[in-house]
């Protein structure tokens, strides 16, 4: 599914150069469940970032699905992001103003031929996968973080990607809902068969999943 090759990052000021990133080389394989782990600022995020598509590496090689990425215009990376590709943030990222239902319709309002009765109906299902579908009309503020990261995974479901990208998923919740979250997300993996990649800094989290993928100092040590 994805293939980086000689992946290397650098930050660069006028004074100071970082090496985020140093020859980074991974495969993540269609189905798989990896997480990725490592100490604070040792290129975990900008990892994911650059697999989301979202960043560009300085040096190396993105390859989606047997091709490489550079081959893409930018319309096309956008359509990538939107079509194949959910996102998780440990911030949720919801619109406050906005309900449930049209938090996780969002998405689909991006793409051509979809009408407004299919982005309900894809929402509906979405919510419907996470346990949600009695809360449709609430608002973010009205919901528990447990209940508004799961209303964050159904925005990621709802455009059916091939491949879900969470940033610390449970970093924002206590044991008890971020083990829920935790078998919600496994439960994608098994029952759907979605290649998730997930950054944590929980090491139980990590350890119920099949790869560990661990970082130090921008370079991989296993």
């Amino acid at each position: 599914m994805i293939q980086l090759t000689d992946i290397e990052k650098v930050y660069q000021t006028s004074t100071v150069e970082t090496l985020a990133l140093n020859r980074v080389n991974l495969t993540i394989n269609r189905g798989e469940f990896v997480s990725i782990m490592g100490p604070s600022g040792c290129g975990k995020s900008t990892l994911l970032s650059i697999m989301g598509l979202l960043d560009e590496p300085t040096h190396g090689t993105v390859t989606l699905s047997g091709r490489a990425v550079t081959s893409y215009s930018d319309r096309e990376l956008a359509d990538l992001r939107n079509q194949r590709l959910g996102f998780v943030f440990q911030s949720y990222h919801l619109i406050n103003d906005l309900s449930v239902l049209d938090n996780v319709e969002l998405p689909l309002l991006y793409r051509k031929g979809i009408s407004g009765k299919e982005r309900r109906q894809r929402a509906l299902a979405a919510l419907d996968k996470v346990g949600l579908n009695a809360r449709t009309s609430h608002f973010p503020s009205q919901l528990s973080g447990g209940q508004r990261q799961r209303v964050a995974i159904a925005r990621a479901l709802v455009g059916q990607p091939d491949i879900i990208l969470a940033d610390e998923p449970t970093g924002n919740l206590d044991s008890v809902m971020g083990e829920e979250i935790m078998d919600l997300l496994l439960t994608l993996n098994r029952r759907d068969n979605t290649t998730i990649v997930m950054v944590t800094h929980d090491e139980q989290q990590a350890l119920k999943t099949e790869r560990i993928i661990r970082f130090f100092d921008g370079s991989q040590v296993n």
